[in-house]
C-alpha cells in the first residue's frame, strides 16, 4: 500500500472512529465497556445524545400575541397622571385631562397657558421615553392634544414582546423542559412568541404559569386604619380622611382551619419595594401547618436598602403584601427587616412552586393571549419515529440493492461511502445539539438519495472513459474529475436552500435545513474522498488492473 493511500485510510478511520464515539457513547461521564456490551445501552447512550423535537417526543406546540396596546395605554396613563400633578404644581387652570390609546388631551379654559404647558408638557413626556423623544403637541382652540410617534410605538412594542419572551423563557427554564424552542413569531407587528415545549405533560398547568400575573408590592399600612374593614364603603371613607388607597384583603388561614379573613384596608399609596426588586423566590413548608406551604423571598441590594429603612422606621406598624392588587397578608413589623421576607396565604404545593416561578422570573410587561395550540402525545411522537425510521431503513434497503445489482462490485463501494455518510450526519446532529424532528428524518431521507446520486455520476462517468477505451486507471481519475465540478455545484445550491429555509423558518423546517446540511457536508467527504480512497486501493492491489466491476 502507497504511503498516499495510507494516509488516506488513516483519515478515514480516524473521522469513522470519532463519529461512532460521538454518536453512541456518553457525553456527561466517562464511557467504558458497558456502554458496548448490549443493546439496550447503546439505544440509551443514542437516545441521550440525539435530541427529539416536539413532533417525536411529544409535547406541546404554543403560538402567544402580547398585547402591546397595553403596553402604549399604559405609558399614555402615566403621562396623563404626570400632566395632571405638573399642571397642578404650576398653577395652571385645566378643566380636564383624558388618556387615549397613545393620546393625551387636555381642555383648558382658555389659552393664555397653551405654549407654556405644551413647553413644559413635551420636555417631561419626552424625557421618559427611553429614546428621549416621540411626543408632540398640536393645538385647536381650547384642547391640546400630544400624541406618540408611530416608530416610537413600535420600538415600545418591540421592545415589550422581547422582554416578555425573555420573562418567558425564564419560566419555561424553570419547569425543566429540555430542549425548549422560545423565538418570535409571525411577520413585523405581529408580536407573537412561538413556544415548543417536548416533553410536557401537563400543558394547562404551564400556560397558566407562562401567563400568570405577577404583580408584587410591599406597602405600609396607613396608620391608625383598620385591618380590615368589613365593607369597601367602610375602607373608602377611612382612605377620604387618612389618605391612601383602598385594596380587598384576603387571607387564607395558616392552620388549615376555615377561619379566612376577608375585608378591606387601607394602604400608602407608593410601594416600598415592587417584583422589580425581587431577586429569587422559592416555596417553602409552612412552619404552622406541614401541608401548606409560603414563599420565601430575597431582595436586591437597592429593593434591600429601601425595605431595611422603611421596616426601621414602622416597628409595630403593618406592612401589607400586595400580590396582583389583592393583599394576602398584613403582618406587624416586630424589628427590622433587610433583604428577606415571607409570602403566607395557605398556598398549596403546586401553587407556591407556581407563584415563587413567577415572581422570580418578573412580570410580563402585557398581557399575552393564546392564538394557537397544538398538542403531540407521546405515542404519537412514537409513531413517528417508528414510520420515520421505517420509510429511511426501508429507502436505505431498496438504495442498497439497486446499488448492488446495477453498479455490482462498484456498488460496495457505494454502499460503504453511504453508511459512513449517516454516520457522519448524526454525529453533526450530536455534535452541534441539533433537534431532530420529523422534517429532520426526511432530511435524511433525502441526503441517501443526494449521496446515491453523487455516486451514481462518477460511476456513469467512469463507465463512459472505459467505453472510450481509457485503461481502468485513467478511467476513475477522468470519473472522479469531470463529475467533482458537476457535484460541487448540485451541493452548494442545495446547501444555500436550506440556509435560507433555517434562516426564514421555524421550529421543524429549521430542523430539516439543519439535517439535510449536515448530510450534504458529510456527502462531499464520502462521495468524494471516501469513495476514491476504496477505488485508489482495489487499484493498489495489482500492478496493471484490466477490468473493473462496475
Amino acid at each position: 500500500m502507497s504511503k498516499k493511500i495510507r494516509t488516506r485510510v488513516i483519515i478515514i478511520l480516524l473521522v469513522t472512529l470519532a463519529g461512532l464515539y460521538i454518536v453512541f457513547m456518553p457525553h456527561t461521564r466517562k464511557p467504558g465497556l458497558k456502554d458496548v456490551s448490549s443493546w439496550a445501552q447503546v439505544k440509551e447512550n443514542l437516545q441521550a445524545n440525539i435530541h427529539l423535537g416536539l413532533d417525536l417526543k411529544g409535547g406541546s406546540h404554543l403560538v402567544m400575541q402580547v398585547q402591546t396596546d397595553d403596553v402604549i395605554k399604559g405609558i399614555t396613563a402615566k403621562n396623563a397622571e404626570a400632566a395632571r400633578a405638573k399642571l397642578t404644581e404650576k398653577n395652571w387652570p385645566f378643566n380636564d385631562i383624558q388618556a387615549g390609546v397613545d393620546t393625551v388631551t387636555i381642555t383648558v379654559p382658555d389659552t393664555s397657558k397653551n405654549s407654556d404647558i405644551i413647553s413644559e408638557l413635551t420636555t417631561n413626556f419626552n424625557t421618559a421615553t427611553p429614546e428621549g423623544k416621540g411626543w408632540s403637541a398640536s393645538e385647536k382652540g381650547n384642547t391640546i392634544v400630544f400624541s406618540l410617534d408611530q416608530s416610537v410605538q413600535n420600538l415600545e412594542r418591540n421592545r415589550a414582546t422581547d422582554l416578555a419572551k425573555q420573562i418567558i423563557e425564564n419560566r419555561v427554564n424553570a419547569f425543566g423542559v429540555a430542549e425548549p424552542t422560545i423565538q418570535r413569531h409571525g411577520g413585523e407587528g405581529s408580536y407573537q412568541i412561538l413556544i415548543q415545549m417536548p416533553g410536557i405533560d401537563d400543558p394547562e398547568r404551564v400556560k397558566n404559569t407562562l401567563n400568570a400575573d405577577s404583580n408584587l408590592e410591599l406597602r405600609m399600612v396607613v396608620k391608625g386604619t383598620q385591618v380590615p374593614y368589613p365593607t369597601k364603603e367602610a375602607a373608602e371613607a377611612a382612605a377620604k380622611t387618612m389618605g391612601g388607597e383602598v385594596f380587598q384583603y384576603r387571607q387564607r388561614a395558616d392552620d388549615g382551619s376555615a377561619s379566612n379573613t376577608e375585608g378591606w384596608v387601607v394602604l400608602e399609596k407608593t410601594p416600598v419595594v415592587t417584583g422589580i426588586d425581587m431577586r429569587d423566590a422559592r416555596a417553602v413548608t409552612s412552619q404552622y401547618n406541614s401541608t401548606n406551604y409560603e414563599i420565601d423571598f430575597s431582595l436586591t441590594p437597592g429593593g434591600a436598602t429601601r425595605f431595611g429603612k422603611a421596616t426601621g422606621e414602622h416597628v409595630g406598624d403593618r406592612l401589607a403584601i400586595v400580590l396582583n392588587n389583592e393583599v394576602k397578608s398584613a403582618p406587624v413589623i416586630n424589628s427590622q427587616i433587610n433583604d428577606r421576607g415571607q409570602i403566607t396565604g395557605g398556598f398549596s404545593k403546586r401553587s407556591a412552586e407556581d407563584l415563587a416561578l413567577v415572581l422570580k422570573s418578573g412580570a410580563l410587561p402585557a398581557k399575552a393571549v393564546y392564538i394557537e395550540e397544538r398538542t403531540v402525545g407521546p405515542s404519537l411522537g412514537a409513531d413517528s419515529i417508528r414510520q420515520g425510521v421505517t420509510a429511511s431503513v426501508a429507502g436505505l434497503l431498496l438504495v442498497v440493492g439497486f446499488m448492488l445489482f446495477y453498479y455490482r462490485g462498484s456498488g460496495i463501494n457505494a454502499v460503504l461511502a453511504l453508511i459512513l455518510n449517516l454516520i457522519l450526519l448524526l454525529a453533526a446532529l450530536v455534535m452541534f445539539g441539533a433537534t431532530l424532528t420529523l422534517p429532520g428524518i426526511a432530511g435524511v431521507i433525502l441526503t441517501i438519495g443526494m449521496a446515491v446520486d453523487s455516486n451514481v455520476l462518477i460511476f456513469e462517468r467512469i463507465r463512459e472513459e472505459i467505453r472510450n477505451g481509457k485503461i481502468i486507471s485513467s478511467a476513475i481519475d477522468v470519473g472522479f474529475n469531470k463529475a467533482f465540478l458537476t457535484i460541487i455545484d448540485t451541493h452548494v445550491t442545495t446547501i444555500v436552500s436550506a440556509i435560507f429555509l433555517f434562516v426564514f423558518g421555524t421550529g421543524p423546517i429549521r430542523g430539516f435545513a439543519v439535517t439535510l446540511v449536515a448530510g450534504l457536508l458529510a456527502n462531499l467527504f464520502t462521495a468524494v474522498f471516501v469513495s476514491r480512497t476504496i477505488f485508489m486501493w482495489h487499484l493498489n492491489r495489482k500492478a496493471r488492473v484490466e477490468t473493473l466491476s462496475i
